[in-house]
């Protein structure tokens, strides 16, 4: 585990509501001091956090139909064009679980098909909510999520009522069976849980807890 460059597997995020300008680009900062590739901001800091990594090897990712989902399919591709249009060049959209749990698989696939068609050459996740599904909607929402060309399945926003568990990333890492990566998010927080993720089979880790996670990793493995 000391090998690996943990660093490049965190998408170092800030997306609480009442997440300010100043936490938003000290996020930056910290992003580019330690050597994350992938930050993720709200929206409406597109244009301050791209212009803060500006010359840095660090994408920025932004959240589309956040975080519940319901938006209409006409609105996630707006704002994943926007998105995109300002900079963005990863896109995490939240599956419509109302439609998926109303059996509406025709509409999910779409929902997520248009996304990644409006957008193309732009790295897509698709965050499941696992939460809120039976072990069936996973599997379902996994071949869903493939079906429609995107990149990666997600386990949660971290907004729900719970976050990743190291089942929901075995069970996801199996369903998909390499024809999508796996992004284990929400709740963790130290370098425990995040080397359980990862063994579980998470090829990416979403956190706000990236220092502290780096730092215990780094404690755990001296150079």
């Amino acid at each position: 585990m000391s090998g690996w460059n943990l660093p490049a597997l965190i998408d170092h995020t800030v997306l609480r509501p009442d997440a300010t300008k100043v936490e938003v680009l000290r996020l930056c900062e910290e992003a580019k001091a330690n050597r994350f590739t992938v930050i993720f901001v709200p929206p409406c800091y597109i244009d301050e956090a791209v212009a803060a990594v500006a010359g840095a090897s660090i994408r920025v990712g932004i959240p589309i139909g956040f975080p519940l989902g319901g938006h209409s399919t006409h609105t996630k591709v707006a704002e994943a064009v926007e998105a995109v249009a300002h900079g963005a060049r990863v896109l995490d959209m939240v599956l419509n679980v109302s439609r998926l749990k109303s059996g509406d698989h025709d509409h999910v696939r779409n929902d997520i098909a248009e996304v990644v068609k409006a957008t193309p050459n732009i790295e897509h996740k698709v965050i499941l909510e696992t939460c809120y599904l039976t072990q069936q909607e996973k599997r379902t929402a996994c071949c869903l999520v493939v079906e429609a060309g995107a990149d990666y399945v997600k386990t949660s926003t971290g907004f729900g009522v719970a976050g990743a568990t190291v089942d929901d990333v075995r069970l996801l890492k199996e369903t998909v069976a390499g024809r999508a990566k796996v992004k284990a998010s929400g709740g963790i927080r130290d370098w425990k849980t995040t080397l359980a993720m990862l063994e579980a089979g998470a090829d990416r880790i979403g956190t706000s807890a990236s220092l502290k996670i780096i730092d215990e990793w780094r404690e755990a493995f001296p150079r």
